[in-house]
């Protein structure tokens, strides 16, 4: 099996180590961290994901405008949004899952159990 690799979007320092450290906790060998969509595309594109975690609101936009433009040049991809506005983010479109912040371990477990199981 080759090994995972994660991208985090987040803004917040402390929140994207916590999410690295969970994150290879669930046996992803790897993690790159962006705090905006540009950097966040350049991260996929260099290094593509397995499973992507991103906040709603980040540095120069928005983490489901980063989802996007990632996912039109890779094509869709299992997405975690870990989000204190879960209202603003809707109703996530199958592959995507929402996590409202602040979040218990389990809770990014359990998506991350539950996207893998969707994808494989």
């Amino acid at each position: 099996m080759s090994q995972r690799h994660a991208l985090i979007i987040e803004d917040d320092c402390l929140v994207a180590l916590e999410l690295e450290y969970l994150l290879k906790e669930q046996g992803f060998a790897t993690v790159d961290i962006a705090d905006n969509p540009r950097s966040a595309l350049d991260c996929a594109l260099t290094h593509p994901p397995q499973l992507i975690t991103s906040d709603y609101c980040i540095v120069d936009g928005t983490g489901p405008d980063a989802v996007a433009a990632i996912e039109a040049k890779l094509g869709p991809m299992p997405v975690v949004f870990v989000s204190s506005h879960p209202d603003v983010l809707g109703q996530a479109r199958h592959g995507h899952l929402v996590v409202e912040k602040p979040f218990l371990p389990s809770h990014i477990a359990r998506a991350c159990l539950t996207l893998t199981r969707m994808v494989a």
